[in-house]
């Protein structure tokens, strides 16, 4: 479980100081026929800047020409020489944490940062914030953030004043939008000409909602209508009915009380009598509710047209704040890229110079610098030197000389 070495080195001298390291160490018990953990011989531990480990029972460990699997090996010889075991303990030695590289020079940010397996001169530029920005660079890119900002702002100004344009035909219930001429905007015409085809569909889709939906309520108003005609039309036959029952009962009673008649036959009568005047209250009830209907409707269609008015005038109030607002934020945008231009200085020099890396690195208590390239594999421990490569060193071809040739060569004959 140890590692071996470090990865894209040939560094083999040991664990570096500050590296922490969890020893554990087990035993494989017959008796119980198990493996038994001695947790008081195991644990965290960190290699001092001498080179040690300080371990329960046996004490300090050097570990200079050591690997993990290599103080394993040593710390269960030494277990069994100091405790009188038969055979050595199972002992395996696990890298928790490597000590931190540097950052410095001409960064960013620059300052210590944790190592991990396979870190390259690149990354840790990245971590300490990547190469020292002059004020030139700081105002070119905030140039560049205002010009991008200032085209959003832009785009949003035309659908703004297109959606304003929308708004007002939909008020005037004009057949078109008439929409303002955006030329002396910054917006894209290809942008400007999409925001105005969304525009047109969202006119067409309200106007085509709005007409169907007045359409049905108008369509049922008709036929509310139409039924009352019908139910008209069947109150008269009912009051047909009941004037004919009451002649022919009127004459039944006159039969009946000169017992020419039963008394059933009237009594027959007056119940039909009575379904008659039922049916007609029925009828005129259903009169009633349709006419409350037809008056429902008209509300409803009424409704529908200054809800869509309200709903209107509301959005053309709040969009008329936000192009107000946006052209605000325009003015303002424009006023501060302007005084970045006019205060800017030349373009620094320093933009058109490269990085020169140089690594320092203790190998065997020895410091050593070594020249180094982005894609160079640090080991844990390294101080990385970030610096401008003075722009004097280029030659005529355009390729860097002095210190960066220097590099150059120092990594090839690596």
């Amino acid at each position: 479980m140890a590692t071996v070495g470090w990865p894209g080195s040939a560094w083999s001298a040991g664990l570096a100081p500050q590296t922490k390291i969890r020893l554990t160490v087990v035993q494989w018990m017959p008796a119980k026929g198990q493996y038994e953990q001695w947790g008081a011989l195991g644990g965290e531990f960190v290699v001092t800047q001498a080179g040690t480990v300080v371990l329960p029972v046996i004490g300090a460990v050097s570990v200079a020409n050591l690997d993990g699997a290599g103080l394993a090996a040593e710390v269960a010889k030494r277990l069994q020489a100091k405790i009188g075991l038969v055979s050595k303990p199972d002992t395996t030695v696990e890298i928790l944490q490597y000590p931190p590289i540097y950052v410095v020079g001409d960064v960013t940010k620059p300052g210590e940062y944790r190592f991990h397996d396979g870190l390259t001169v690149l990354q840790a530029l990245a971590l300490s914030g990547g190469a020292f920005r002059t004020e030139a660079e700081k105002s070119s890119q905030d140039q560049i953030k205002l010009v991008g900002e200032l085209r959003g702002i832009e785009t949003n100004i035309v659908r703004s004043m297109a959606r304003i344009a929308r708004l007002e035909a939909e008020t005037s219930q004009a057949k078109e939008i008439a929409f303002p001429p955006v030329t002396q905007t910054g917006a894209d015409s290809e942008v400007v000409r999409e925001i105005f085809a969304q525009e047109r569909i969202i006119f067409a889709t309200r106007a085509n909602e709005l007409e169907r939906q007045a359409k049905s309520l108008a369509e049922l108003r008709d036929l509310l209508t139409a039924e009352i005609g019908v139910l008209e039309e069947k109150i008269k036959t009912a009051d047909d009915s009941i004037t004919s029952a009451q002649n022919e009962l009127s004459g039944v009673k006159v039969l009946v009380d000169k017992g020419i008649a039963v008394a059933s036959r009237q009594s027959d009568l007056e119940r039909t009598l009575a379904g008659f005047r039922t049916d007609r209250l029925d009828q005129v009830t259903a009169v009633m509710r349709a006419r409350q209907a037809i008056t429902e409707a008209t509300r409803n269609l009424d409704g529908l047209r200054d809800k869509q008015r309200t709903e209107i005038a509301t959005e053309l109030q709040q969009e008329r704040a936000n192009l107000e607002q946006l052209r605000l934020k325009r003015e303002t945008a424009q006023k501060v890229l302007l005084e970045i231009i006019a205060s800017s200085p030349g373009s620094g020099a320093d933009a058109a110079k490269p990085l020169v890396y140089t690594i320092t690195r203790n190998e065997g208590g020895q410091v050593k610098e070594i020249a180094a390239r982005e894609a160079t594999v640090l080991l844990p421990g390294d101080v990385v030197k970030a610096s401008f490569a003075p722009v004097q060193a280029r030659d005529k071809t355009g390729s860097i000389s002095g210190a960066v040739a220097k590099t150059a060569s120092d990594e090839a004959s690596q």
